[in-house]
């Protein structure tokens, strides 16, 4: 059983919108999960091996969440009937709390599949009278991060602070090299600096060092107004 579940389209896709939210819940005692839908081969550089191995790593570097890889087919991926009744049968075994899934505005056809999947995966969890294996189940929130391919200003809902777990969130990005940092141009800021760049930028708005946004379609409820920075 999971409090929170990454869904990620790619590996890596996790550790760039999510990665130091998963290791400040992990270190506050939740259980966090990563589901990686596709394995995000082929590119340049990777391979289906380099890719599982640097997966493995930049998984322990955020501090061993569970994790797994559904098995859809990179650069395809479609928000099919067939993906949504398999993606709803995890959301009933691990039954999540809460979901974060990719931003619903990006130029990567993965990405957006991923968010309309996910979306629909969560309301056919809760369906009764189905052949969905498992109990129904209804994820109560969906959080949106941003690992997008579009140049444009995030419009977050929220933002957390990461500060202290920025090292860890970063170690887990380097260890994406064939993805992050062996296929970057020289002279240039490369991901990992915008990443940088992004969280520097929303954790000053904050009145933090380093902190990542996340988008809402629904309303967000508090219980208390104790924790609100600034």
């Amino acid at each position: 059983m999971l409090d929170a579940l990454v869904i990620a389209p790619h590996p890596d896709d996790a550790e760039l919108g999510v990665g130091g939210t998963i290791v400040r819940l992990l270190s506050q005692g939740w259980k966090v999960g990563i589901l990686d839908l596709t394995s995000g081969e082929p590119t340049p550089l990777g391979s289906l091996e380099r890719r599982v191995q640097e997966t493995a790593a930049a998984n322990a570097a955020l501090g061993n969440p569970w994790r797994q890889n559904l098995g859809l087919p990179n650069r395809s991926l479609e928000p099919s009937l067939a993906n949504r009744r398999t993606l709803a049968a995890v959301f009933r075994t691990v039954r999540p709390r809460i979901l974060f899934a990719p931003f619903w505005e990006d130029a990567h056809p993965d990405h957006t599949a991923a968010t309309k999947l996910v979306e629909d995966a969560r309301f056919w969890s809760k369906l009764s009278k189905s052949d969905i294996p498992g109990a129904p189940f209804h994820p109560s929130r969906i959080f949106y991060y941003f690992s997008v391919h579009l140049r444009i200003a995030e419009r977050p809902s929220l933002v957390l602070d990461i500060s202290d777990q920025l090292g860890a969130k970063l170690e887990a990005l380097r260890c994406y090299r064939s993805q992050l940092v062996d296929n970057q141009p020289e002279g240039v800021p490369g991901v990992i600096d915008s990443v940088c760049d992004r969280t520097r930028y929303w954790g000053h708005l904050a009145g933090v060092r380093h902190a990542e946004p996340f988008a809402s379609r629904e309303p967000v409820g508090l219980t208390s107004l104790r924790d609100v920075l600034l």
